[in-house]
C-alpha cells in the first residue's frame, strides 16, 4: 500500500482508532466476556472505532487486527493492553508484535497505552463483584485478593498494594493477596492460612479479567479450603470500560512517533 492511502483517518476531527489486546483463552466464556466489555465501551463512544484483539487462541491476532486499521487507512491507533498488571505480555509479547507492524506499516503512528491496572477503579470494580457475590467488608470477614499471578515479582507487588488498598477502604478483618499461578500463595493457601489464623468467614474476590482456566482455579481452590463466599471475573463492570478510555485518552495525548509509542 502507499504511504499515501494511510492518512485519511486518525487524522482531523475522526478519533484515533482503538485496537485493544486481550490475552485470548481456549475457554469460549473469556473472548464472550471481552467482548461483552468493548461492547459496553462502543456504547459510551459510538464515535469511536474499537477493535479487539488477542495475543494467543483467538481471532483476529493483535498483527492483523493492527495492519487491517492501517489498510482501512488509519494514520494513528491506539494500542492498549487489555490486561490487569503489566508483565511479559505487555512488556515483551506485545511489543515484539508492534515492532512487526513497524515494519510492514511504517507510516502507522502507534500509541502504546498503560494496561487496565492498577487503577481506584479497578478496586471499586472489586467490591461491585464481591457485594454482588453478597460479601461486604465487615471486621469478621477476611478477604483474598485472587489474580493470575506472574513471573514478574513486579506485577505481583501491584496485586499486593491493591489488597493493602482494599484493607486501608475496609473494614475487613485483613486483605491479603494470592495467585493461581506462578506466585505464592495460592488461593487455596491463602484461605486455609486465614482458617488457621482463626477466620471464619472467607471471601475471595476473583481479580481477573474474564472467566475460564484461572477463575475457575481460583473458585475451586477457594471452596475446597473453606472460602465463604468467590466473587466472579471481574466481566464487564462499568468500571472497567471507564478504565479503558481513560487508558485510550492518556495515549492519544502523547505526540506519536512512527513505529511504537510507549504512555
Amino acid at each position: 500500500m502507499a504511504r499515501g492511502a494511510a492518512t485519511t483517518r486518525g487524522a482531523g476531527n475522526a478519533p484515533i482508532p482503538l485496537v485493544a489486546v486481550a490475552h485470548g483463552s481456549q475457554d469460549e466464556r473469556s473472548s464472550h466476556a471481552v467482548e461483552q466489555i468493548f461492547a459496553r465501551v462502543r456504547r459510551l463512544r459510538p464515535d469511536l472505532d474499537v477493535r479487539v484483539a488477542y495475543l494467543d487462541h483467538v481471532a483476529p491476532s493483535a498483527e492483523e487486527a493492527i495492519t487491517a486499521v492501517a489498510a482501512e487507512g488509519a494514520g494513528e491507533v491506539v494500542v492498549l493492553p487489555a490486561l490487569l498488571t503489566a508483565a511479559y505480555h505487555s512488556k515483551i509479547d506485545l511489543p515484539a508484535v508492534l515492532e512487526r507492524v513497524r515494519e510492514s506499516c511504517p507510516w502507522l503512528h502507534i500509541h502504546y497505552a498503560d494496561t487496565l491496572g492498577p487503577h481506584p477503579l479497578l478496586l471499586d470494580a472489586v467490591e461491585q463483584r464481591l457485594a454482588e457475590a453478597g460479601a461486604v467488608a465487615a471486621p469478621d470477614t477476611s478477604l483474598v485478593l485472587a489474580s493470575a499471578g506472574s513471573s514478574d515479582a513486579a506485577a505481583n507487588r501491584v496485586i499486593e498494594q491493591m489488597a493493602s488498598d482494599l484493607a486501608a477502604r475496609g473494614p475487613w478483618r485483613e486483605v491479603t493477596p494470592a495467585y493461581a499461578s506462578a506466585a505464592s500463595p495460592t488461593p487455596g493457601e491463602a484461605v486455609a492460612r486465614l482458617q488457621a489464623s482463626g477466620a471464619t468467614k472467607i471471601a475471595v474476590s476473583g481479580y481477573l479479567l474474564a472467566p475460564g482456566f484461572f477463575s475457575d482455579r481460583v473458585a475451586d481452590q477457594s471452596i475446597a479450603n473453606g472460602a465463604t463466599i468467590v466473587s466472579p471475573a471481574l466481566g464487564d463492570a462499568p468500571q472497567l470500560a471507564q478504565v479503558i478510555l481513560n487508558r485510550y485518552e492518556a495515549a492519544k495525548r502523547n505526540v506519536p512517533l512512527s513505529g511504537i509509542r510507549t504512555s
